[in-house]
């Protein structure tokens, strides 16, 4: 039986993490659970899955699931609160898989924890490997953990490479083994047939309506930017070592082929099912093994034709500026990472338009682009600058992007 620790066990990736646990309960027990301040959905967790320990981040609502879990017999769970709290209980003795599901780059430092635990880690948290790359694979390495992709489509290619591969992330061999492209899918998002002048006026629920997958609100903008896919295309290049120049990234409208490995005898292997999130969690909770996910599978008689399309990088700007951070360096992915949380905040809460996401996320890459990043104090460092950056960009108005400094960065990164 393994035992998890959900690090965001109150978002869509933990909720949907719980569903296939409850599927096998004589598979996985549950030690530990983390949120941030949804009290009511942690005690309700709580209840059911009776973990021996939780994390609330924000000590309000820690002392306020103090109190129900106590009005509920539950007083013999712990809680903590805090950053640390969830560093605790990622490097528990008491667990031995941690599905890191912290949205953003928050969940770094606990996620490096149980990489440095040595644990089996489910990765859905990619920030973790856009701001940190080559430190976290080093780390992975040094301590003998294994780790396993949880975002739909690393753990599709995943899935579409040989199992000697499977065994090494970050360290693979992709040429050696026959492997000449990544095909990185992506649905284009609810604004995929929007105009360029068309995306000036969306709002945030119109982003936030994916037309495929059920996601949270961060998430969701960041599907319509396709910022997650400039983010997903970082993580791919330092999970499957390869070279930037060899992923590329396909429209599929559909979300049915989740993305595809091409290999030098001409050979495509696509990893294909229902767009749900339990396939992939199933997937890394019990590999190498196979078990019910809950998701139906894919009914090829009702199944919508299969569509592929280039990418219109002027209608994805976010995507190309990904692309270019990636092929520059650590700084430029970090600070774009940075910038990029900021910049989708501000756009849900309505202070700024859709497309000055893209504006800020531009400046702000060109502001840091030459930071060097040598260990996780610099992260967490350059992390913290470029957010403040970014947020007095935006509370001055001042994001026309340098065009000079723009060209310098896609000369970096060859776009």
């Amino acid at each position: 039986m393994r035992k998890l620790c959900i690090l965001g066990s109150t978002g869509s990736i933990g909720v949907s993490t719980l569903e296939v646990v409850r599927l096998h309960p004589t598979l996985f027990s549950i030690e530990s659970l983390s949120a941030n301040t949804r009290v009511d959905e942690m005690l309700a967790q709580c209840q059911e899955f009776k973990p021996s320990t939780v994390v609330m981040v924000a000590e309000h609502a820690a002392q306020a699931l103090k109190v129900k879990l106590h009005q509920n017999g539950l007083q013999n769970i712990e809680v903590l609160s805090g950053g640390q709290g969830l560093i605790d209980i990622a490097q528990a003795d008491t667990t031995d898989t941690v599905m890191a599901a912290i949205v953003g780059a928050s969940g770094l430092l606990s996620t490096m924890a149980a990489v440095k635990s040595g644990k089996r880690v489910l990765l859905a948290n990619k920030e973790a490997l856009v701001t940190s790359g080559a430190l976290f694979i080093d780390a992975v390495e040094k301590y003998g953990a294994e780790l396993l992709p949880i975002d739909s489509e690393h753990n599709a290619i995943f899935q579409c490479l040989p199992t000697n591969v499977q065994a090494k992330p970050g360290r693979c061999d992709l040429v050696n083994n026959g492997v000449s492209k990544i095909l990185l899918t992506g649905s284009g998002g609810p604004f995929r047939t929007f105009s360029v002048e068309q995306l000036e006026e969306v709002t945030p629920a119109q982003a936030c309506a994916h037309p495929n997958w059920e996601m949270g609100r961060k998430i969701s903008v960041d599907s319509a930017t396709m910022m997650n896919k400039g983010l997903e295309f970082i993580e791919a290049k330092w999970l499957f070592n390869i070279d930037p120049d060899d992923i590329q990234v396909v429209l599929h409208p559909q979300s049915t082929i989740h993305s595809m490995v091409q290999y030098k005898d001409g050979s495509v292997i696509a990893q294909m099912g229902n767009p749900d999130m339990r396939t992939p969690i199933a997937h890394a909770l019990a590999y190498p093994r196979r078990i019910d996910s809950g998701v139906a599978p894919l009914d090829f008689f009702n199944t919508p034709s299969f569509e592929f399309e280039d990418v219109d990088y002027h209608k994805y700007p976010n995507l190309k500026l990904a692309i270019a951070a990636c092929k520059s360096g650590q700084g430029a992915c970090t600070a774009l990472n940075a910038a990029n949380e900021i910049a989708v905040d501000a756009f849900l809460n309505e202070k700024i338009k859709f497309t000055d996401i893209a504006k800020i996320n531009e400046t702000s890459v060109n502001k840091f682009v030459s930071e060097r990043v040598a260990s996780i104090d610099d992260v967490v460092a350059l992390d913290a600058r470029a957010r403040e950056f970014s947020r007095n960009l935006i509370a001055s108005g001042c994001f026309v992007v340098n065009r000079v400094a723009v060209n310098e960065v896609n000369k970096k990164g060859n776009l």
